[in-house]
């Protein structure tokens, strides 16, 4: 790392959130109303481990949108596949998103894009940084830099 630059974490929510969730399933961590909060806790749990392991100067979290890629549009059978997503982790989104706001985390979102797409971006525009990205798609290899 450059002396004196400064340290930027981007984390891909969407990954750390799933991540998060299927880390603590077997917890089934509930809200005395029957609210399910596994992924919740667990995303504060990475999001801490984060904060005191790299001790960012700045940190972000790049989130997908529910519309549709460019992808989708390219291929229709994009993530068909894929299983759909328990329902106990869709009703944890929107605390998620709380959590994030109440650290004041900057958050970006950018319909027709996901999250790894954002981050991408925002690697090449902040090139000469020092730049952690935590994703956990094996793409994002082709980001590794001296910065990155």
């Amino acid at each position: 790392m450059p002396k004196n630059s400064k340290k930027l974490v981007l984390i891909d929510g969407n990954a750390l959130v799933h991540r998060a969730f299927h880390a603590f399933f077997q917890s089934d961590l509930r809200t005395s109303r029957g609210e399910p909060t596994t992924a919740v806790y667990g995303f504060a749990v990475m999001l801490l481990n984060i904060y005191t392991r790299l001790n960012p100067d700045y940190i972000a979290v790049a989130f997908d949108t529910s519309k549709p890629t460019f992808r989708h549009q390219e291929f229709k059978d994009y993530k068909a596949t894929r299983p759909d997503t328990h329902q106990d982790l869709i009703s944890q989104f929107p605390r998620i998103q709380e959590l994030v706001e109440t650290f004041n985390i900057p958050v970006f979102a950018v319909d027709g894009f996901e999250a790894d797409d954002v981050i991408g971006t925002l690697s090449l525009k902040l090139l000469k940084r020092c730049l952690h990205c935590h994703r956990s798609d094996m793409d994002a290899l082709q980001l590794v830099d001296d910065h990155t």
